[in-house]
């Protein structure tokens, strides 16, 4: 590793090189998130660049863009043609001398390219593969393309979003590329799972996250409510079936918070305690109380934060122990008291860009923490040392114990 590439301070992952062969979000952001805390990862592009490089809105200088920047965060380019003769040779030294591989291409692309799995095991027999595509590695739809929005869709997501009434439609999620960074979360746990069994077994094997399955997997009870009473939840709009209240409310100054009464005693120190109403909480006790009732109930909490700007409404919900948040745009969260105390949004300094101000790592680690060492590197800013000595370099080869 080239003197100034070199980790400041000790973290989990020093010592363990990643190969990043995926474009766009997923497979990628797992890579970012290893190279947060220690490792080595090594972007592995197309001469012409990453399509990623011009997603999203561009900076004045080079046309790369801000996504761009930040997603590829502490990661280095090289670059090569890895579908030709020259370029799988290249690879094949890099896999050698790695312990992780990332990729997100359609499910038998490396294959076809005489670099699956098999193929690179020979090599490398410790090498965990981590591999994101939009429906897995098997199943009818492997082949299909995918995207997070797609990903939303047939996991169950989108169904769930929008307002009541099968007229209306669903609407998106947040996020477009929601699925895109769960899964990506899930590619990294999988791939150090996989590297904990290769470091004590001296065997790789293959990380499968289809990017629906992350999406099915965090709809709460929506499975198991449908396999036991024949139930489909249906779109809630701005309050959920399961508690009461529990959903936005608008305030006087035309802001919006969330109010979260996701128990009985909860419901009794608001009714007692912020609406000053103590009749309800013992005319409305129970959770299927309030339901029943739920436009009584959520008509008078919105009286009540109509009635008051949206500081005052968290503040008086807070001194009455009741969850409540303000429904923050981007421009609230910077200047968020609560997000600067806990440094969630890092900015550092590029030599090109000026100040770029992104998200901090997670998770939080008390005595080895990860960071942010470099932003979206410059195209094929480690040609030289990759090909000029890693793979010049027998003694960086991995072998298994």
């Amino acid at each position: 590793m080239p003197q100034d590439a070199e980790q400041k301070t000790q973290k989990p992952l020093d010592g363990v090189r990643v190969l990043d062969l995926a474009t766009f979000i997923a497979a990628p952001f797992a890579a970012t998130v290893l190279g947060e805390f220690g490792a080595e990862v090594i972007k592995v592009e197309h001469p012409d660049g990453d399509p990623m490089r011009v997603f999203g809105t561009p900076t004045e200088v080079h046309g790369e863009t801000l996504a761009w920047l930040s997603e590829a965060r502490n990661k280095h380019s090289v670059t090569m043609d890895f579908k030709s003769e020259e370029g799988v040779a290249k690879l094949k030294e890099l896999v050698r001398r790695s312990d992780i591989l990332t990729e997100n291409f359609r499910p038998g692309t490396l294959e076809k390219w005489g670099i699956g799995p098999d193929v690179l095991h020979e090599i490398n027999p410790k090498l965990v593969i981590i591999r994101i595509s939009g429906y897995g590695q098997t199943g009818p739809y492997r082949d299909r393309p995918g995207f997070a929005r797609i990903a939303h869709a047939v996991g169950g997501l989108t169904y769930l979003a929008g307002l009541p009434g099968n007229d209306t439609p669903p609407v998106t999620p947040g996020s477009t590329s929601l699925a895109d960074y769960i899964s990506g979360f899930y590619g990294a746990l999988g791939g150090l799972l996989a590297l904990r069994v290769a470091e004590q077994t001296g065997k790789g094997q293959v990380v499968d996250v289809a990017l629906f399955e992350s999406i099915f997997r965090v709809l709460d009870e929506m499975a198991p409510l449908y396999s036991k009473h024949g139930i489909v939840r249906e779109r809630e709009g701005v309050s959920t079936r399961n508690a009461c209240p529990h959903g936005h409310f608008p305030t006087a100054d035309g802001k919006w918070v969330a109010i979260a009464c996701t128990s009985d005693r909860m419901w009794d120190r608001m009714a007692r305690n912020v609406l000053k109403k103590p009749e309800l909480a013992e005319s409305h006790p129970k959770t299927k109380d309030r339901i029943d009732d739920r436009d009584l109930i959520e008509g008078i909490v919105e009286a009540f934060t109509k009635s008051l700007p949206m500081a005052e409404v968290v503040q008086q919900c807070t001194d009455g122990d009741v969850p409540c948040g303000s429904v923050n745009s981007v421009a609230d969260i910077f200047n968020d008291p609560h997000f600067a105390a806990r440094q969630t949004m890092t900015t550092f300094k590029h030599a090109l860009h000026g100040d770029i101000t992104v998200p901090s790592t997670l998770p939080r680690l008390s005595e080895t923490p990860g960071s942010i060492e470099n932003l979206g590197p410059s195209l094929g800013d480690w040609n030289d040392y990759v090909f000029n000595q890693l793979i010049k370099d027998d003694s960086e080869i991995r072998v298994p114990k």
